[in-house]
């Protein structure tokens, strides 16, 4: 799979979903997780079996200010909004931040502005954060990795994953800017 993807919690009320939830990160391969203005201590985590922050990279960020992520990082928020996008119609950015707001509250105004990104679970209701973010990750891996389409029934064949064509090696002359390339370096004589 190309790209990578990190997940995080702004205002974390509840650590032992976020425990909960960077467990989810690690078994879905994520690259990193991280909490924005929220108290999270992962030494004293119950609910992280997996060691996430032992395994993979945790960044703690004091304020919205504070949060830096990758170049070409898309930042994609997780809430509830009118105007957000449906996941299952949603287009996985090939690196992105997923950030969810903490439970019985939404993620800040000021972080919605942020994202690049807005989605939201069609459900009836909230979720817990850590099954959000369980939501979320799974529909990005189905989505952006190559599976076999599913059949029409169930029990039905599984359509194979095509294999990739190779075409012809480009071979690019006269590119501006570029020099010609110097005969043999190190042991061309003229005759």
């Amino acid at each position: 799979m190309r790209g990578y993807f990190g997940i995080g919690v702004e205002g974390l009320s509840k650590p032992m979903n976020a425990g909960n939830l960077y467990r989810s990160a690690h078994a879905f391969g994520a690259s990193f997780v991280f909490t924005v203005a929220s108290s999270y201590d992962p030494d004293i985590r119950k609910s992280d079996t997996s060691d996430v922050t032992g395994q993979v990279p945790f960044y703690s960020f004091e304020t919205l200010e504070s949060m830096r992520l990758p170049e070409g990082c898309a930042l994609v928020g997780v809430e509830i909004t009118d105007d957000a996008i449906d996941l299952p119609s949603f287009q996985h950015p090939r690196c992105a931040a997923y950030v969810l707001g903490m439970e019985r509250g939404s993620l800040s105004p000021e972080l919605v502005n942020c994202c690049d990104h807005v989605i939201k679970i069609p459900t009836l209701f909230s979720l817990n954060l850590a099954t959000a973010g369980a939501i979320v990750m799974y529909d990005r891996l189905i989505s952006v990795q190559r599976f076999g389409a599913r059949p029409v029934v169930p029990g039905g064949l599984i359509e194979p994953i095509p294999l990739h064509k190779f075409g012809e090696p480009v071979i690019r002359r006269n590119r501006p800017g570029l020099k010609a390339a110097s005969p043999a370096i190190g042991g061309g004589h003229k005759a």
